[in-house]
């Protein structure tokens, strides 16, 4: 089965497409020339779908598991933040100088969400203080062995661990695959946040988002960087901003100038200029820093 979704104006499939690639090895989608495969849930069971583009729509082909037009569509349209009208963010764009380019020379990209909660979490966690090549390898040994696996015309996908497992494992247990032991606490401990009820994506809807930064930082392991991360790529939090993030530090100091550690006045200063869109701001940061390789 599959099903067709019209493109939107500002929309690029390419654009996200390459940047849901840039040369890492993620295990939790796969990247192909024209297309993406990714496996999720639906209602429980692992499903694998395809999207490509043609005829000016987005096909999303079911090839294995459950098969809810609905489901799956509206999985899809969260994954590419579909909906959204990038018109206000482009016009916010084009009064900057230094970074109007950005407005035709990334048309069409859309945050990248992570629509599962946990997973945001957990690999803003995986992440910290380390190289991103060396944090995907870490993700796919994390999710290989506690993930959830379909195979499918002899290749494997993986769907990111589920809380209930995490929550049983033993720091020891993640050591052998070059996890610290802060690393493995604070996995653990977020998991069994989630598994005691204290912290989802329902109650979180529910906060402001100065109330729901204040409900993760109380959680051990998650400080401001890792709540607002998580919010902008799991709840779409547009005002976020990832404050001591060193990518977006480094953009800004090649693009404006800035301090390679500006002050948080500074930091707010500048993102006063983009208002509610903050958090693509910090997105299109994050793309100044990755060059197209050429055709």
């Amino acid at each position: 089965m599959s099903y067709k979704i019209p493109i939107l104006k500002n929309f690029s499939f390419q654009e996200c497409l390459w940047f849901l690639d840039r040369n890492y090895d993620d295990c939790l989608h796969e990247v192909r020339p024209d297309a993406v495969r990714k496996a999720i849930f639906i209602d429980g069971k692992p499903t694998l779908i395809e999207i490509t583009e043609s005829d000016n729509c987005l096909k999303i082909k079911v090839l294995h598991g459950n098969d809810s037009e609905k489901k799956i569509i509206d999985f899809v349209k969260d994954w590419f933040d579909y909906d959204r009208d990038l018109s206000p963010f482009y016009k916010l764009l084009e009064r900057d100088f230094e970074l109007k380019y950005m407005a035709s020379e990334y048309n069409g990209l859309r945050l990248l969400a992570i629509p599962d909660l946990f997973e945001a979490l957990c690999w803003s966690i995986i992440g910290q203080q380390i190289n991103l090549t060396f944090a995907y390898k870490l993700k796919r040994r994390f999710t290989e062995v506690y993930g959830t696996k379909l195979s499918y015309e002899g290749a494997d996908y993986y769907l990111f661990p589920k809380p209930e497992i995490v929550a049983n494992i033993k720091v020891e247990d993640l050591l052998p695959l070059q996890f610290s032991n802060r690393k493995a606490e604070y996995l653990i401990e977020i998991a069994k946040q989630f598994v005691s009820g204290n912290i989802s994506k329902e109650i979180l809807s529910t906060h402001t988002t100065a109330e729901a930064i204040r409900l993760l930082v109380s959680v051990r392991g998650i400080g401001e960087w890792t709540a607002n991360y998580a919010l902008m790529k799991s709840l779409k939090r547009l005002e976020c901003v990832t404050y001591g993030d060193v990518g977006l530090y480094n953009a800004l100091h090649n693009l404006k100038g800035f301090d390679k550690r500006p002050s948080r006045e500074t930091l707010d200063s500048f993102f006063r200029n983009f208002k509610n869109w903050e958090a693509y701001t910090v997105f299109y940061l994050w793309r100044s820093l990755a060059v197209k390789k050429l055709e």
